[in-house]
């Protein structure tokens, strides 16, 4: 018969296994809905209940994942900062279940060589959550965004500045933004798309703040167009903010003028 491992040799190896079983995970409940091409995914975390987390994901982003009917196989979501195991079921296109994620320590390490040192359990499942790699974060600084405040570097996650957003930015005369005003241009759907139909309907160069205004406001391509047909074709972005503001679109003033299709070209806003 083998002798017992002394006490003493039992302990030291628990102390040195403690940090594996003490790894930190997040888990909780998810919900999802397939659109497209995408899963929308909204996760609620077990010891945060007031807490609720949403975005999209590409379906081809998950392994294993099956969207049909009654189908419980377990499927995952691997990012660079770790991996989110998903157990549940859908029903017609609709799915719920419980969740955990899985953290990778090779990410943390590469985080602080870049200047993020001691991530918490939060800030680490927070960047895997939004996908916020260590590639992104050079690509930012050789862009010109270094230092990155981690809070601020969550942000640039959840509202996805990228560096290809950036650059096409950049590629149209926006290229001296803040990374905060890259943020809220994101937040108020500010697309490149959005940029170039505005500069065919005449509103060119327009600074950050106009475009954001116009989009806040809903000022689009086909607002102006509508205008134009009531008899308004050099309404300002100023002026047009300030009709949607005040609720003055086409219905509106065709009721004023008793259904006639057009307004007088000589009137302004």
């Amino acid at each position: 018969m083998n002798p017992k491992p002394p006490l003493s040799l039992l302990v030291a190896l628990l102390l040195v296994a403690a940090p594996v079983l003490a790894a930190p995970t997040h888990t909780g409940t998810w919900s999802a809905s397939v659109k497209d091409s995408q899963l929308q995914l909204s996760l609620r975390a077990k010891d945060k209940p007031g807490s609720q987390m949403g975005f999209p994901v590409p379906l081809t982003a998950f392994q294993g994942l099956s969207t049909a009917n009654g189908g419980t196989a377990p499927f995952q979501l691997i990012r660079e900062a770790g991996t989110f195991q998903f157990e549940g079921s859908f029903s017609d296109g609709e799915g719920a279940g419980h969740y955990r994620f899985e953290p990778n320590e090779a990410y943390a390490r590469s985080m602080a060589s870049l200047g993020y040192p001691k991530l918490t359990p939060d800030e680490h499942y927070q960047l895997a959550l939004f996908d916020v790699t260590p590639s992104r974060v050079k690509e930012l600084a050789a862009l010109g965004y270094k230092d990155i405040p981690l809070s601020q570097l969550v942000e640039v996650g959840i509202f996805q500045v990228t560096p290809e957003y950036i650059r096409t930015l950049a590629s149209l005369g926006y290229s001296k933004l803040s990374l905060e005003q890259l943020i809220q241009s994101r937040i108020h759907g500010v697309t490149p798309e959005r940029i170039r139909a505005l500069a065919a309907e005449g509103y060119k160069n327009l600074d950050m703040d106009s475009l954001m205004a116009m989009s806040i406001h809903g000022v689009s391509p086909e607002f102006i167009r509508e205008m134009r047909g009531m008899g308004y074709p050099n309404v300002t972005p100023e002026d047009l903010v300030k009709l949607r503001i005040h609720g003055i679109d086409p219905e509106f003033m065709r009721s004023m003028s008793g259904g006639k299709a057009g307004g007088d070209t000589r009137k302004k806003p």
